[in-house]
């Protein structure tokens, strides 16, 4: 199976699946001396858990954090990094009655084309369990980012379930702290609370709900990005959509440019300070696939949880149509579970890219 690998110089490689003994990652290319201790790790990862009852998976795991290479006394030492969490607390028999049968939404019928075979205990690793090594990875990433760019910060945020829309108004004052006092990282108490009363609804109908979050990073470093075929977005785009129940991502205006004239879209340039900065920031933050310096923002559509409680119909492995109701313990919204993720994904590109901008620059010198 190809395709468990990504970034050119700073590459991650995720291994396990959601019933099997354990997951984990390999980081090759990270520089020495990085500090990094385990709490910093354990800390990304316990932000992946579900913040609130509502709605949340009932499987519990406690995902602890074991560093097996590449990090010794509190550093980096250059050497690849392997670090790992154990699954604990799955229940394979919960998918006992799923083995002849293909779920809608999910990827069984897909992996049965492709493979000719398919580990059914929970998806494997189509499950949302793996995103757990990304964000093992990008731990180490963000550490990197703190080292070489000490004034970028990722931030993630809900910004819709359903369509419930949280305002915009509190953008100014969008940060880490006011994110994870959120039960949904989101910055609108008053949307909050509708969203919560959204998913519950949801979660006994038995049926699922989607959203969108958006992923802002300030002060990003200047110059990221390869053209042609290695454009900062398009890195960031890929690397977002490889994370599962991603259905769309737009960057700046996103498909609102599509309804806008040139004069509408085109950031206009001023001095500030004795820098060239934009009036506005249509564009995203990258222009020609490099970063400019302006406030990067990625907007990300989640779809809806395909494991739901009403019965649907399905066709089973003989090719027999049926009806299946699927069983166990499974998320209603997985909106804000996404969010760390995606902020992990973010900060594994943007480290392959700015490493290989100072590679580049080391070179010319």
């Amino acid at each position: 199976m190809a395709g468990n690998s990504i970034g050119t110089v700073f590459k991650v490689t995720t291994w396990g699946e959601s019933h099997g003994p354990a997951l984990g990652v390999v980081i090759d290319g990270c520089p020495a001396g990085i500090e990094i201790g385990i709490k910093d790790i354990q800390r990304e990862v316990d932000a992946r858990k579900p913040q609130t009852e509502s709605g949340g998976t009932a499987r519990k795991e406690e995902d602890i954090v074991e560093i097996l290479s590449g990090i010794f006394e509190g550093k980096t030492t250059g050497m690849p990094i392997s670090i790992m969490v154990k699954n604990k607390d799955h229940r394979s028999e919960d998918y006992g009655d799923l083995k002849d049968v293909y779920r809608p939404g999910h990827a069984d019928y897909a992996y049965d084309l492709k493979y000719g075979f398919r580990d059914y205990r929970g998806g494997g690793r189509a499950s949302g369990r793996e995103t757990v090594s990304r964000v093992i990875a990008g731990a180490i990433a963000k550490k990197i980012l703190t080292s070489f760019a000490p004034t970028c910060v990722i931030i993630g945020h809900t910004v819709q379930i359903g369509e419930i829309e949280a305002s915009r108004t509190n953008l100014v004052a969008l940060d880490s702290k006011t994110i994870t006092s959120s039960p949904l990282r989101c910055i609108d108490p008053e949307a909050t609370e509708k969203m919560l009363a959204l998913i519950e609804k949801t979660k006994n109908e038995g049926d699922s709900i989607g959203g969108m979050i958006e992923v802002r990073i300030q002060n990003p470093p200047q110059g990221l990005g390869e053209p042609v075929f290695d454009k900062l977005n398009a890195d960031l785009a890929k690397a977002i959509f490889s994370i599962p129940a991603i259905k769309g991502v737009s960057f700046g205006e996103g498909f609102h440019a599509a309804a806008m004239h040139g004069s509408e879209h085109n950031d206009n340039y001023k001095m500030r300070n004795g820098n060239i900065v934009t009036e506005t920031n249509h564009a995203g933050g990258i222009l020609g696939g490099i970063s400019t310096g302006e406030e990067i923002v990625i907007q990300i559509a989640i779809k809806p949880p395909s494991s739901i409680g009403k019965k649907q119909e399905t066709i089973g492995i003989d090719e027999k149509q049926t009806t299946i109701e699927i069983k166990g313990r499974h998320d209603a919204c997985i909106v804000p579970r996404i969010i760390p993720v995606a902020e992990s994904m973010t900060a594994i590109t943007l480290v392959d890219h700015l490493l290989r901008q100072r590679a580049g620059q080391h070179i010319l010198t």
